[in-house]
């Protein structure tokens, strides 16, 4: 058995003060909450309008292609989906090209839905937008895809 290691107090300090993940993690939660919350009347969370927002494009995508603007496993993706497609805000179908792949689609309840939802994200956005100053925003956007 090692012997237990003590790491000092002022480590904690500075991890604390300078560790980039655990601020952009916190800035993530604090994100998460204000859309959350916003969204809430909805029913949806900040999340849930990312991936029906991911859907609206002119032709249906496949998993694999949400699965990656998301950044999420196909697996996680999956998941997410269910309480969405329960709702019918969206459908699963085999791609008519490939049978092995799924494609996604906004049903009209689900395009009705973000047609809501879209005014309380820019409302909030502009807020966040205030916060961070003029240009703020752009420059955090832009520094976030550097890491990305």
């Amino acid at each position: 058995m090692s012997k237990p290691v003590e790491i000092p107090f002022e480590t904690t300090i500075l991890v604390r003060d300078t560790c980039l993940c655990l601020h952009v993690q916190r800035a993530a939660r604090a994100l998460a909450r204000r859309f959350d919350e916003a969204l809430r009347p909805l029913g949806l969370t900040n999340g849930q309008f990312s991936l029906l927002m991911s859907l609206n494009r002119p032709h249906p995508p496949a998993i694999g292609s949400v699965a990656s603007l998301l950044a999420m496993d196909r697996t996680t993706l999956t998941a997410a989906l269910k309480p969405l497609e329960r709702r019918e805000l969206l459908t699963i179908a085999p791609d008519p090209k490939d049978k092995r792949s799924r494609l996604l689609s906004l049903t009209a309840d689900g395009k009705a839905l973000l047609a809501q939802a879209v005014p309380i994200w820019k409302r909030e956005h502009a807020i966040v937008d205030t916060l961070l100053g003029p240009d703020g925003s752009e420059r955090l956007r832009n520094e976030l895809r550097q890491i990305a």
